[in-house]
């Protein structure tokens, strides 16, 4: 079935489907291609009389020839302009088609799970929207009108020839077989080696991705050698899969070339018997080879682009793949307008691989304006703990409800809008310092953000830095250190005042006096707010009004920190040894 789906012929008619909104440039090429295959084909008739006016050396009946002449410059010209609005046409469709691709790929990768993100490397998936659909654009759309230009031509040149003469055109149409089953052996080939390279060339993307975004780790652990070798090895993958692919495809158009060849060759010689015995004229031989070359041009040129087109569809495939992925479960319908903060877990279970059960039964119960710290091992289960929460990932057994409100039957957006989250890995966009801390309230106003900066305890940085609040920060840029990324991150949440809040580990990177400041900041927005502070330095949750103690995806042992001490347990144990 999924063959079927991503077979070059499905993918074409799915392409198709999204040029249907430029239809009307598509039946204007379509009229444009049948008028410049028209005028080319009339040109050889026109060459042929012109041929037969000439009735000795240097006698040349001048009255019919220049009217010919003039038919002629008129024909090449509307054939010029023919080909030159058809060419802006199929530009207008192909480049709008792959814009709406490259839209429609965009908004269904946002409505991804995260379990298929976490599970794919970005770069592949970076290389499909980007490369792979460029690749579209230069090879099924704009290839696709010199295919429907050919078969014009190959329809009213084979109309032609069988009105000069029926026995030789029938050589031409005999021997023309062999060259499609010639191209079609290699485009075959050709389709196969390009998937190949379009699947490589992902890799080595997302290697690329990989390295330079983490080039500090790579050069602290001096691994650039190792870095260089892998790199090397993909690349000589990459290099080889598109010799393998350059190769079938450079070898279509001779081998068409040779056997064209070898047909032209038979209609000369059968055509200059057909002259010696009086059956033709010299005009109209000379139309007949005419059209004989132009009966097989577009056999070349359609062998020449299959190419292109294998390469194209193999790139689709890759593409439709990704549309072809299942979007998050079902949004819930009811809105949730003002959450109080009850949060309660119902015999949860959740694995990220059905093999490797993580958490199983859970139970919990969260009362409006509770701080919970949830502290444990590493791969215990904390995260995960958030990420259901959030709905970024839904459980696989039990139900988790807000204000008694199943989170299946909320809508994702309310659900998420209801929580404010500070991670310990930073994410800034592009943009000013003011648009980052006004990310999830674009709405905000100028004294508003100001304020949020100044909870944050981040408005001096600011305003010493040359831009002030028209800085622009990225995730890329250094003009800024990592802790006063994450205390940007603090001011989104400052800024929004959630009625809940996911604190995971949001004061990792911030130096110590910093932190003191901060932790002053969250414990007045935590008043009256449900909050959850995943925390690995036990110091930082003493004031919890409970610590959620996990191992092994279960809460293990359950208490404020003073009766976790004296049970003397997990936890103890965890704080004893910090």
């Amino acid at each position: 079935m999924a063959k079927e789906k991503h077979n070059p012929i499905t993918v074409g008619k799915r392409i198709l489907q999204y040029s249907r909104p430029y239809r009307f440039f598509l039946w204007v090429a379509l009229l444009l291609a049948v008028i410049s295959s028209v005028a080319s084909l009339s040109i050889p008739i026109q060459i042929g009389r012109g041929v037969d006016c000439m009735i000795g050396q240097g006698d040349v009946n001048k009255e019919r020839l220049i009217p010919i002449l003039i038919r002629l410059a008129v024909t090449a010209l509307l054939y010029a302009l023919s080909q030159w609005l058809m060419s802006l046409c199929t530009n207008r469709v192909a480049y709008g088609t792959v814009r709406d691709i490259r839209t429609t790929v965009f908004s269904h990768l946002e409505n991804l799970p995260l379990r298929y993100l976490d599970a794919k490397r970005y770069g592949d998936t970076i290389s499909r929207i980007t490369t792979d659909i460029e690749v579209i654009s230069d090879g099924l759309i704009l290839g696709a009108a010199q295919l429907l230009t050919g078969i014009i031509m190959i329809v009213g040149t084979l109309f032609f020839m069988v009105s000069i003469n029926l026995w030789i055109a029938l050589i031409v149409v005999i021997l023309t077989p062999l060259s499609l089953l010639v191209a079609g052996f290699i485009a075959k080939k050709t389709f196969a080696m390009s998937k190949q390279q379009a699947k490589v060339r992902g890799e080595l993307t997302a290697y690329i991705e990989e390295m330079i975004g983490n080039q500090k780790l790579v050069q602290a652990f001096a691994h650039e050698e190792d870095a260089q070798k892998e790199f090397e090895e993909v690349n000589e993958q990459l290099r080889n899969s598109g010799l393998k692919a350059t190769f079938f495809s450079s070898i279509v158009n001779p081998s068409t070339r040779f056997i064209n060849g070898l047909i032209y060759a038979g209609v000369g010689i059968a055509g200059a018997f057909a002259v010696i015995k009086g059956v033709m004229s010299v005009g109209q031989l000379s139309s007949f080879l005419a059209y004989a070359n132009q009966y097989t041009k577009p056999f070349n040129e359609i062998s020449g682009v299959m190419a292109e087109l294998q390469n194209a569809a193999a790139c689709a495939q890759r593409v439709f793949e990704l549309l072809d992925e299942p979007e998050e479960s079902a949004d819930g319908k009811r809105e949730l307008t003002k959450a109080s903060g009850r949060i309660e877990l119902d015999q949860v279970s959740f694995s990220y691989a059905k093999e490797k059960p993580l958490i199983e039964n859970l139970n919990l119960r969260v009362t409006p304006g509770q701080r919970i710290a949830i502290v444990g091992p590493t791969g215990c289960g904390k995260t995960t703990l958030i990420n259901l929460l959030m709905r970024f990932y839904d459980t696989d057994r039990g139900e988790i409800r807000l204000d008694h409100i199943p989170l299946r039957e909320m809508s994702r957006e309310s659900l998420r809008s209801s929580f404010g989250m500070v991670l310990q890995d930073t994410w800034l966009k592009t943009g000013t310092i003011r648009e980052n801390i006004a990310y999830g309230k674009p709405e905000a106003t100028e004294d508003e953000i100001r304020a949020a900066a100044r909870e944050a305890f981040l408005e001096h940085t600011i305003l010493q830095l040359p831009q002030g609040y028209d800085t622009i920060v990225s995730d890329d840029k250094q003009n800024i250190s990592q802790g006063q990324k994450q205390l940007l991150c603090i001011a989104r949440i400052m800024l929004l005042l959630p009625p809940l809040l996911i604190l995971d580990e949001a004061t990792s990177s911030i130096d110590t006096l910093t932190e003191v400041r901060i932790q002053k900041a969250f414990t007045n927005l935590m008043k009256g707010r449900t909050s959850f502070v995943v925390a690995h330095r036990l110091t930082t949750i003493k004031e919890a009004d409970t610590i959620l103690v996990m191992k092994d995806g279960s809460i293990v042992e359950q208490g404020t920190h003073k009766e976790l001490l004296d049970q003397n347990g997990f936890y103890a144990s965890m704080y004893q040894n910090a």
